[in-house]
Parts: structure tokens; C-alpha cells; sequence
């Protein structure tokens, strides 16, 4: 089992941020290429093809990915969970609004950290720890609350926001169920490889089951789309991610997810050219205050 430090380090801390951002990057993206990828085969599609880019990364770095080592069924299990997470992502999209569904993933941090103790008694949060958590948690949602005093996206919206919920507790439940089997001790790119081909698989099969169409042509703008998805997000950042997941630990982690609903706004903003409001400020005031309390050194006794 890899050793885990204690603290987050500055390479971690930037590590960790710099995936938050294109999480965040990816919501635009994802939105951006709806109309023209249908949802099931975007998730697919991505999928797929980032879990060829990890495989080949691997072969070129010599890391073994078929060798016995225990981690089947934990792989199993997080590539299962791996793939309804993204289901219940790009199929809750059509239902409810943008700003809604990230409120609900990003309550997948206390899944990790409600989850965590029961896996690993040194990663339970202190009282001041989950009080940084909240606080985190409640900027982010205060932020976003706009979302819900704007005309509803319809009347099957609870649909969407319900998916929400299920991928926050999927996505939640694949860190936990990464850090409690042996996949916890394999590499970051078996244990990527697990999830991106089963969500591959399962959900390109789904849309061929449901007779969804693939678009016969795409514009420069959709395929800037897959390619950044593909490549920048589910294969370099996802590799990022479980690489720290075994060598730090997922509560920690966990809090500074919550920066990517920020970032998120950020770049609706920037690019998208949505106004700033005085809830964004307060929203980051709030996740600085939630990240420094989360990682702040436990009292010497």
C-alpha cells in the first residue's frame, strides 16, 4: 500500500487545484457540445477513447495493467459506480439546469468524509475540520442558490436534480470503494483503466441500445469539446486525481473538490459572459476559509 502523507504538500495543493479547474472547464465544454453529441454517446465516446490514451500511456511507461493482483473486484466496483456517476451527469443535464446539478454533485465530499472513518480511523475529520467542510460546502451552494429563483427548467426537473444527488453519492462511493479494496494499492492507471472502460462500454451501449444517433457531421466547436474531454479531462486529470488519492488523503482531497462549481461559474463568466455576483465572492471567501480550516495541523497533545 502506498504511504499517504499527512498534509497536502504545494505540488499536491496545485496538483489538486489545477484538476478543480478543468472539472470546472468541463461542464462548459460538456454543455457546449450537447446539441450536436448526444449525451449518452459524449459520456461513451469520451470514455473510450481516454481509456485508450491511459492504456497506451502505461504500455509506454512499462506500468503492468493485467497482472493478478487482487484488484478485480475493487475495479469492478468502482468502474461500476465510475459509470452511473456519469450517467446520472449528462442523462440529469436534460432535465434540470446547469447551476442546479453541480449543487448536487458537490455533496459528494461528505460521502468521502462521512464514508472515510470507516475505512481509515487516522482520516476521520475533527470538529473544526468539518466545520471548515460546511462552511466550504454552504458558499459554494450560496453561490449557486441563484439557479433555483430562475423559471424552472420544467416540470420533470426533479428528475435532473434527483440524478444529481445519485452522482454525488457514486461519485463519493468510487473514492471510498478505491481506498477501502486492494485497488487502493494498484496504480493510477489500472485503476483509471477499470473505470473509463467499463463507463466506456456500458454507456456507448446504452445509447446504441436506445437507438440514440450518432451525428453525421460535427462543427470545429464540438470536436474542440471531445478532444479537451477526452484527453485533458478524463485521461490526464483522472490520472492526477487517483495518483493523489493513493499518496494523500481523500478527505482532504475532497474539500478542495468544492472549488470546482467555482471555477465552474468563473469560466461561465469568462467565457460565456454570465455576470459576476456578490454571492461568487462570497462563495470563494468561503471555500479559502473551508480549504485552510480542512488542512489545518490537528492540535499537538
Amino acid at each position: 500500500m502506498a504511504e499517504r502523507h499527512a498534509r497536502l504538500d504545494l505540488r499536491a495543493t496545485l496538483l489538486v487545484v489545477g484538476c478543480c479547474f478543468l472539472w470546472g472547464l468541463n461542464q462548459v465544454a460538456a454543455k457546449a457540445a450537447m446539441p450536436e453529441v448526444p449525451a449518452l454517446w459524449q459520456a461513451g465516446l469520451r470514455s473510450l477513447g481516454s481509456a485508450v490514451l491511459v492504456a497506451l500511456w502505461a504500455r509506454w511507461r512499462g506500468v503492468p495493467l493485467f497482472e493478478r493482483d487482487g484488484s478485480l473486484p475493487g475495479g469492478l466496483l468502482a468502474g461500476a459506480l465510475f459509470a452511473v456517476e456519469f450517467f446520472c451527469i449528462f442523462v440529469g443535464l436534460q432535465f434540470t439546469t446547469a447551476s442546479r446539478m453541480v449543487v448536487f454533485i458537490y455533496f459528494a465530499p461528505f460521502v468521502v468524509a462521512l464514508g472515510m472513518p470507516y475505512i481509515s480511523r487516522a482520516e476521520a475529520l475533527s470538529r473544526v475540520q468539518m466545520v471548515g467542510l460546511l462552511i466550504a460546502f454552504a458558499g459554494v451552494a450560496w453561490a449557486f442558490a441563484e439557479g433555483f429563483t430562475t423559471p424552472a427548467a420544467g416540470p420533470r426537473q426533479w428528475i435532473g436534480d434527483a440524478l444529481g444527488l445519485g452522482a454525488a453519492l457514486t461519485w463519493g462511493a468510487t473514492t471510498l470503494a478505491i481506498r477501502g479494496t486492494r485497488l487502493g494499492a494498484a496504480s493510477a492507471e489500472k485503476t483509471l483503466l477499470y473505470q473509463l472502460a467499463m463507463t466506456g462500454v456500458a454507456l456507448s451501449a446504452a445509447a446504441w441500445r436506445a437507438g440514440v444517433p450518432l451525428p453525421a457531421r460535427l462543427s470545429t466547436l464540438a470536436w474542440g469539446s471531445m478532444l479537451f474531454q477526452t484527453v485533458a479531462v478524463s485521461a490526464v486529470s483522472y490520472l492526477v486525481w487517483f495518483w493523489l488519492i493513493r499518496h494523500f488523503r481523500a478527505t482532504q482531497l475532497a474539500a478542495f473538490t468544492l472549488l470546482t462549481p467555482v471555477f465552474g461559474l468563473l469560466l461561465g463568466v469568462t467565457l460565456l459572459g454570465e455576470p459576476i455576483t456578490p454571492r461568487l465572492l462570497i462563495a470563494l471567501a468561503a471555500v479559502a476559509a473551508g480549504v485552510v480550516l480542512v488542512n489545518r495541523r490537528p492540535a499537538a497533545r
